[in-house]
């Protein structure tokens, strides 16, 4: 009886070693399958996440932004476009107003149409260049490194540019950019970009 075990015992075990092989080869051609089905489900859902998910930090970033030209002038809003460096602009804005000196403005290409702002270099915005040959008057710009270039003239300047935003042109937008006081005992002006929202 106990040789009866032994045996049944072995024929079961030779059994499942057989169907475990068995199994392991079509587990093995199944399993690739798998995997393969696998990887092309993950890469549609990062691609669809990817689509998904806003421009910039993921954070909702505001769409315009308010600038005074002056510390004391009348803030006009700048629309901005929905971009990398656009959202990136906003979202530090919207964490502290930035109060960028223009250090200057009647003494490089192009002063007669247009203006520059540093921004401090601890602030890293990514930026997408295009070629842009044609400026029309409130289009504003990203340029590396931390500058921002401001059209307050239609003009044709050649360079790479971001796009960022633009301002609604108008007779006081334009006498508030030329008539930006420089600030005494400063030698410069100032430029106040806040939350507009």
């Amino acid at each position: 009886m106990r040789k009866n075990i032994l045996a049944a015992l072995g024929a079961a075990l030779a059994v499942g070693m057989l169907l475990a092989g068995c199994g392991n080869s079509s587990k093995s051609g199944g399993a690739a399958v798998k995997e393969e089905l696998y990887a092309e489900e993950m890469q549609a859902s990062v691609l669809q996440t990817e689509n998904d998910e806003p421009k910039g930090d993921g954070s909702q970033a505001a769409t315009n932004l308010a600038v005074r030209f002056g510390d004391n002038g009348e803030a006009f809003p700048m629309h901005l476009y929905d971009n990398d460096t656009a959202a990136a602009i906003a979202k530090y804005v919207g964490t502290s107003d930035w109060r960028l000196p223009i250090y200057h403005y009647d003494d490089y290409d192009h002063w007669e149409v247009m203006q520059y702002y540093d921004i401090p270099s601890r602030y890293e915005i990514p930026s997408d260049p295009e070629d842009i040959t044609k400026e029309s008057a409130g289009m504003v710009y990203y340029s590396e490194p931390n500058r921002i270039i401001l059209f307050y003239q239609d003009a044709e300047v050649a360079a790479a540019y971001t796009p960022v935003g633009y301002f609604d042109p108008s007779e006081e937008f334009l006498e508030a950019v030329q008539n930006n006081p420089v600030l005494e005992g400063w030698g410069n002006k100032i430029v106040v970009i806040s939350d507009g929202e």
